[in-house]
């Protein structure tokens, strides 16, 4: 009796240590961008299945969500950041859920209403600063006349702002987080170890537009200057997971209509990886963060996916 009870004890361990088990899940949209937010997981980061549903249907701004990005707080609680209008915006859109199913209210988070000339805000990435227990929403706008304007014009010269915020109640006014001397969007921050940080954002000019690297002992920075581009042209909405002991760089090369991805251990050398992995047709950029398996088969219910 005392042995079946030991095997079972171990059989409900396992159980529960397999549900426990992170996955990866990649945000992501369609165009036009009018459907809502859809999800793609993954069990190793390099292969990649679409749940093929619509989690969250846009509300608000132009009822467009762009760039989603979403960020799980120590509680459990996801926080999701997009892109909710093309011009004319002064903010972002923004929901919570516990199950990334049921979904707070939208709301407008309009962190640019004292630069009133604002072209737009774009791509507002959010990361979990767990050192200064705060969230750091970092997004690309830009402000005629405010920079020199390089090979763009007034109203297509980025630079990168951030606000901060502990219950997405109240928000730190808006500060310039990175002028790299060129227009600059796209932006995700990556916590290596403590005081070692990368970000990774797209050269947004004339004729470059790829993506670089550049690091900083701060998640507010400063970060150094820019490194080479390490993509080909016309490349932008990086996002990085970790994989191992590999950091895998997915990137959106939407001229060939592709996601293409890099390796690296050091955001220094990388290794074209693009046909090792696989990811589904028609998903446009977005970011890639860990949770459960418990939380993915709760979704793949929710799909209608078996």
């Amino acid at each position: 009796m005392k042995k079946y009870w030991f095997i079972i004890s171990v059989a409900i361990m396992l159980a529960s240590c397999s549900t426990k088990k992170n996955v990866y899940l990649f945000t992501s949209f369609h165009e036009p961008a009018t459907d809502g937010l859809r999800l793609l997981y993954s069990y190793d980061a390099y292969h990649w299945t679409d749940l093929n549903h619509v989690f969250i249907k846009p509300e608000v701004g132009d009822k467009v969500m762009r760039d989603p990005s979403i960020a799980q707080g120590p509680d459990g609680v996801f926080h999701f950041v997009w892109t909710s209008a093309w011009t004319g915006g002064k903010g972002f859109g923004y929901a919570d859920s516990k199950d990334l199913m049921h979904w707070s209210p939208q709301r407008l988070i309009n962190v640019m209403d004292d630069e009133p000339t604002t072209v737009n805000v774009w791509a507002p990435e959010i990361f979990y600063d767990d050192d200064n227990s705060r969230f750091i929403i970092v997004w690309a706008s830009t402000i005629p006349g405010r920079f020199k304007i390089g090979t763009e014009t007034e109203t297509n010269n980025h630079r990168l702002y951030y606000t901060t915020t502990t219950d997405f109640v109240t928000f730190s006014k808006e500060k310039l987080f990175y002028d790299p001397g060129f227009s600059a969007i796209d932006a995700e921050i990556v916590k290596r170890a403590k005081n070692d940080y990368v970000m990774v954002v797209k050269d947004n000019t004339r004729p470059n537009r790829n993506i670089k690297v550049a690091f900083s002992t701060s998640p507010l920075g400063p970060y150094t200057q820019a490194s080479e581009a390490f993509t080909q042209g016309y490349t932008e909405g990086p996002t990085v997971a970790k994989a191992g002991s590999n950091y895998l760089i997915y990137y959106d090369a939407y001229r060939e209509k592709i996601f293409g991805a890099r390796s690296t251990t050091d955001f220094k050398t990388f290794t074209d990886i693009t046909k090792q992995v696989s990811v589904p047709a028609g998903h446009k950029h977005g970011t890639i963060f860990k949770t459960t398996k418990k939380v993915l088969n709760q979704l793949k219910h929710e799909s209608g996916v078996n």
